[in-house]
């Protein structure tokens, strides 16, 4: 047996208001951050994981995770990767941690980050990439890692069984797709609020010369440069290349519809975040006023209930898991289960710090093991920060190219740590 000797914190920031990468409607000037940790072991082995913010806040995010030391901290490892769903049900039902949420902000991340960190173990463990090792086990196994408690309205173990075990043939062959091919992706670079006409029409173009086959816009400070800005960008993509928006919770339910109603006339292939991402009932009422143009919603849902009632109330047409919002990668099995069930495509939002490198293994186990296709799902891509990754995204031809190193993708290299770290490490041992 092998023992969790130190949990490691840092504030890892990037200044990139500089240049406003990242920039919106709702968040003028980014700098984005990660609250990384990195979870030793007496056995040399190293789990990595952070949860992504957007810079003040970030020591906050820190605190949040060295708070769950308690829980790692010289405990046995082997207990607690062989049975990761009792490890999340454990850490998760910590009254008085729980508490803080419940199940929801700065400590839900937080306990999110340690999973996806006990992740990152058992897939270099293994020897496998995390998305080959969730797809390779069994129904009944990926089934015991889902709390299902105030799901069973709308998603039971048997129907999850259901799904599962529908996918199980020909998971070898979408395997082999998948790294012939990769998963398709779409970028957001052109998009983003701060940038020039001239950087929004020269990034438009380089995506389609990269084979993204849809771009994002940034949308809601102004209707009139909104009009102007997707007009500039129809201008380059053409008539029906698909271009999503993005809003970033910026209006009122009746201002959303009738924001994206004057922006109708540009085809938009979807809305994003028009509202509270907390508003199921604002985002059913804006679903049906703007239709058929499609709501996506999620990147700031707060757990797999928020999943379930907007599923439930036929908000959305898009969801949209975040890989470090939710409580890591056992709560995004659960809301990749209810989108299943719902039949709503997942289309996962990335970009960040280290967004990209995390989510695709998430949506690479749903083609595999639980939907079986590809067909109108993409994953958001930015092209920002990967350089500071062991494991980078690798895009071509507009389309993410299956990782194959051992591991969850999220592990950052050790100088852009040292370069970028905030107030220092922490270590709770």
């Amino acid at each position: 047996m092998s023992r969790i000797v130190a949990l490691e914190t840092t504030d890892v920031r990037f200044p990139t208001s500089l240049s406003l990468d990242g920039s919106d409607a709702m968040n003028p000037d980014p700098d984005y951050s990660a609250a990384y940790v990195v979870i030793r072991t007496d056995a040399a082995d190293a789990g990595h994981a952070f949860v992504f913010t957007i810079g003040r806040g970030n020591d906050v995010q820190v605190a949040a995770i060295d708070a769950l030391a308690g829980h790692l901290v010289g405990r046995e490892l082997e207990p607690l990767l062989d049975d990761m769903g009792g490890t999340f049900r454990e850490i998760i039902g910590d009254s008085q941690l729980r508490w803080l949420g419940p199940e929801k902000g700065v400590m839900h991340m937080a306990i999110g980050a340690v999973i996806n960190a006990l992740w990152d173990i058992k897939a270099k463990r293994a020897g496998l990439p995390l998305w080959q090792l969730l797809a390779r086990m069994t129904p009944e196994e990926i089934v015991d890692l889902v709390d299902f408690r105030y799901l069973t309205n709308a998603l039971t173990r048997e129907d999850a069984l259901e799904i599962l075990r529908a996918a199980v043939p020909g998971r070898a062959e979408r395997e082999q797709e998948l790294l012939a091919s990769g998963y398709p992706g779409y970028t957001t670079s052109p998009g983003w609020l701060g940038y020039s006409d001239e950087k929004l029409e020269r990034l438009a173009r380089e995506a389609l010369g990269d084979g993204f086959t849809q771009i994002k816009l940034k949308v809601g400070a102004d209707l009139e440069d909104d009009i102007r800005r997707f007009r500039k960008a129809r201008e380059v993509v053409g008539p029906d290349f698909p271009i999503a928006i993005d809003a970033n919770q910026r209006w009122e339910v009746s201002e959303a519809i009738a924001w994206v109603n004057a922006l109708a006339e540009f085809r938009p292939a979807w809305v994003e975040e028009p509202t509270s991402p907390d508003d199921v009932l604002g985002h059913a009422e804006i679903a049906r006023g703007i239709a058929p143009i499609r709501v996506a919603t999620g990147e700031h849902a707060q757990n797999r209930v928020i999943f379930k009632q907007l599923l439930q109330a036929d908000a959305i047409g898009v969801m949209q898991i975040d890989a470090v919002r939710v409580a890591g990668v056992n709560e995004n099995i659960a809301n990749l289960l209810l989108a299943a069930k719902f039949g709503i495509p997942v289309c996962p939002h990335a970009g960040g710090v280290g967004l990209c490198e995390a989510v695709q293994h998430l949506s690479m186990f749903d083609f595999v093991a639980v939907t079986g296709t590809r067909e109108g799902r993409l994953i958001e891509f930015v092209d920002h920060l990967h350089e500071h990754f062991v494991v980078p995204t690798d895009i071509r031809g507009g389309s993410y190219m299956a990782p194959t190193a051992p591991g969850a993708g999220m592990e950052m290299k050790a100088e852009s740590i040292a370069t970028y770290t905030w107030t220092g490490a922490h270590v709770v041992a």
